[in-house]
């Protein structure tokens, strides 16, 4: 077993299994994707609460392991070679647990270029453009006088969520029949915006009806349920 007592981040969360994956995460729509995969693949891990509240993100022992003080991270005691690997982003983390498990992820060709491809609309489009509404919406800026940059990330979310509905028309998920990393990177974000931010009815979800049935099919898998509590916040 490898030992992971020289991680630093291992003072801050001990690692009670150190034989599992170690997840430093909080239930937020990047974090869950990566509790969502590990609760899918069913590859052994051990969780650990990051808490914005205290800012345990910018602890010394966090910045070891990730210095853009972002959660998810992760640290795997058997990576490849054996050897630890610690990585941070939640994309990155997707697609190395997918290949690792060999599951959720197409293994070579175009299909997996493919899949990529959704990942990466999440990453750079989808999180970024639902987080800023978010943010205008329910947070700080929904004081703002000017109402422009809100009606900006409304329309382009609008838009984002044209480019789903039209990719969905006539597919189970985001790449056909399988259920993928892509599904598992894009529907935490929808069910954060039409849940969490309660924005369903300033983007006008019902207008994406192909949207609403694959987030409804999302909502619906076990592994989902599960994942979205992962890591449990304190009871209050």
């Amino acid at each position: 077993m490898n030992d992971l007592s020289r991680f630093p981040i291992t003072r801050k969360w001990p690692a009670r299994h150190p034989d599992r994956i170690q997840l430093y995460s909080l239930p937020t729509p990047n974090g869950v994707k990566v509790s969502i995969l590990l609760e899918e693949t069913g590859l052994p891990y051990e969780p650990h609460l990051v808490s914005f509240d205290t800012n345990d993100q910018l602890s010394p022992e966090f910045l070891s392991l990730n210095p853009n003080n972002k959660i998810p991270a992760i640290l795997d005691p058997d990576g490849p070679g054996g050897a630890p690997l610690a990585l941070f982003e939640s994309g990155a983390i997707l697609v190395y647990l997918a290949d690792k498990a060999g599951r959720f992820m197409p293994r070579e060709g175009a299909a997996r270029y493919e899949a990529l491809q959704w990942v990466m609309f999440q990453m750079g489009g989808v999180g970024p453009m639902f987080g800023q509404l978010g943010f205008f919406h329910k947070f700080a800026g929904k004081d703002y006088e000017d109402k422009r940059p809100r009606e900006r990330y409304v329309a382009e979310s609008r838009r984002l969520l044209g480019v789903l509905d039209q990719r969905l028309a006539g597919r189970a998920w985001m790449m056909g029949d399988d259920y993928t990393i892509a599904d598992i990177a894009i529907f935490p974000w929808v069910n954060n915006l039409v849940g969490f931010y309660d924005a369903g009815a300033l983007v006008g979800i019902e207008s994406f009806p192909q949207v609403l049935r694959v987030l409804e099919a999302f909502r619906a898998r076990p592994a989902v349920v599960r994942g979205l509590g992962i890591p449990a916040r304190p009871s209050a």
